[in-house]
């Protein structure tokens, strides 16, 4: 992300309002995006870092790891940072073929389609509670073993325990203790990864 001196300004008054803290300078980096790009303080105390997530995050980014994402818009709003670093290929489900299938919604059964594909890819789960689910429900199988999954699905109906499931899982995890997340809130997520990852490993490229 290309900074400007309002950016920075915004950061500041972040910085100045959180105060002290208890995370990681990499995972603070994390949680002062989504308040920035969400204007939500309550943020502070709902994101839930997994053990090396970040760590695991980055490294599967800096190796070009596919990244699978549910909708469109956390496809686009992640784009150009990964395009102008890494250049990882990206996935959504949503424009995934799939055969109709009454069982599942389309956004679950493009997300099954693509795991299988890419069964350690790096996943972003932003807004469809049942691709959330589904992939849960493949990590529990065994049937893939994802690089990093970052889930923050908004909801009221089970959503939690399928975070609940992510988090009990082996599988390197970000995600929301909550009601609230969103597509916004996942693409700000992925794209402060995408600067620590740049950061760690881009010079190195260079």
């Amino acid at each position: 992300m290309e900074w400007h001196i309002t950016d920075a300004e915004s950061l500041a008054i972040i910085d100045s309002e959180i105060g002290e803290h208890v995370f990681s300078p990499a995972e603070y980096e994390i949680v002062r995006r989504v308040i920035y790009s969400t204007a939500d303080f309550e943020y502070k105390s709902l994101i839930r870092f997994s053990e090396r997530a970040l760590q695991a995050g980055a490294a599967a980014l800096a190796s070009r790891t596919t990244i699978i994402v549910d909708v469109p818009m956390v496809q686009v709003g992640i784009n150009y940072d990964i395009q102008s670093t890494f250049a990882n290929a990206v996935y959504c489900s949503m424009d995934t073929p799939t055969r109709p299938q009454k069982e599942k919604t389309k956004a679950a059964w493009g997300i099954e389609t693509l795991a299988k594909r890419y069964p350690e890819g790096l996943f972003v789960i932003g807004q469809a509670q049942t691709a959330l689910s589904r992939l849960v429900d493949l990590i529990e199988a065994e049937e893939i073993r994802p690089a990093l999954v970052i889930a923050t699905p908004p909801g009221f109906i089970s959503i939690d325990k399928d975070k609940e499931r992510l988090q009990d899982s082996l599988t390197p995890n970000i995600t929301i203790d909550s009601r609230k997340g969103g597509a916004l809130v996942a693409t700000a997520i992925v794209d402060g990864l995408i600067d620590l990852a740049w950061q760690a490993y881009g010079k190195a490229r260079g």
